[in-house]
């Protein structure tokens, strides 16, 4: 699967925050990678084909102009051009608590087809690590684009 990454300024600082890590980290990780305020890119026109986009994580600043429909950079046009198009779009919100102007964000979305995917921690595998929290959410967003992973830990029901 081809890789097109678009990350902010604010993800290029929450990613060293939390993780120590920088954004040419990420770029590594991508075929393609596109500035922020490129927003005559490819990604930027649905005649450009993607299978969908994810935003992880999702500010709520983010959210809440793709719910409004305001353009002002790339990865938010982007995010409006998959909606357009009637293709996935994922976005992993992760911000806690949520007042009503943010569920109501969220309901526009809904409403507009996006899947709201917050990375939310599954205990029922009894997961020993960070990371395997971790992993748990990025295999269910895996799975909501249609790409699982092969490694991911499936439910099988309770184990005697």
């Amino acid at each position: 699967m081809e890789i097109h990454l678009i990350i902010s300024r604010s993800g290029e600082r929450t990613a060293f925050l939390e993780m120590g890590k920088v954004a040419a980290d990420f770029k590594a990780l991508a075929h393609l990678t596109y500035p922020i305020e490129d927003i005559g890119c490819r990604l930027a026109s649905g005649s450009f084909a993607t299978d969908g986009m994810v935003i992880a994580p999702c500010s709520i600043n983010t959210m809440s102009a793709i719910a409004a429909g305001i353009s002002n950079n790339l990865m938010i046009r982007a995010a409006d051009v998959t909606l357009k198009e009637r293709r996935r779009l994922i976005l992993m919100v992760r911000e806690s608590p949520l007042h009503l102007g943010h569920l109501r964000s969220m309901t526009a979305l809904a409403e507009m087809g996006a899947i709201l995917a917050p990375p939310v921690p599954g205990f029922y595998h009894r997961p020993q690590t960070v990371e395997e929290i971790v992993d748990h959410s990025v295999d269910r967003v895996m799975d909501l684009m249609g790409v699982p992973s092969p490694n991911a830990r499936r439910w099988d029901g309770v184990q005697k």
